[in-house]
């Protein structure tokens, strides 16, 4: 049976930060997506995108990566292009972690934080940080497959007290 609803195809995710205070060392944050199998839609993921690297298809990429939130607009920018995702997978994660090199940074502590997920211009969603002040990694959106093919976007923000080797394990998790 058809649907007319196409459900998300393509969406992107911009990060933005303020940079640290003048002094201090910087503040590196990143988005990251797992991508699961239909038939193993938790546990560990298939496949992980975060900086200097892409989905083995290409479908999903880092398109812009700032280790520092300088600059104008979006200091990281993430593009998954869902419809083109192999039939084989049936979930994404959409994760955002605060690398800890020059000790434990949580979300509290980075000025300004906000990501924004978005198809084409409509918004899907827009996240702070503010309901996991005292985590240093996120999931900040899930991506099903239907039964009709279609993807369907779940929001909601789930924190972790982890750095980013862990958070990649534990984004499927429960």
């Amino acid at each position: 049976m058809s649907s007319p609803n196409k459900g998300v195809r393509t969406v992107e995710v911009a990060l933005r930060w303020d940079p640290s205070p003048l002094g201090r060392s910087p503040h590196d944050l990143d988005i990251v997506a797992a991508t699961y199998r239909k038939d193993a839609p938790s546990g560990d993921p298939a496949y992980v995108v975060h900086f200097d690297s892409r989905s083995p298809d290409g479908t999903i990429s880092l398109t812009r990566d700032s280790r520092t939130g300088q600059g104008f607009g979006s200091d990281e920018v993430m593009k998954l292009e869902l419809e083109r995702l192999a039939p084989e997978y049936g979930r994404v994660l959409v994760g955002v972690v605060v690398q800890q090199a020059h000790g434990r940074l949580a979300f509290a502590e980075v000025a300004n934080t906000r990501v924004t997920m978005a198809e084409g211009y409509t918004e899907l969603d827009s996240v702070d940080f503010s309901s996991v002040p005292d985590a240093t990694a996120a999931v900040i959106a899930e991506f099903v497959r239907s039964d009709t093919g279609s993807w369907v976007f779940h929001d909601g923000v789930r924190g972790f007290d982890t750095d980013p080797e862990g958070f990649v394990s534990l984004m499927g998790r429960g």
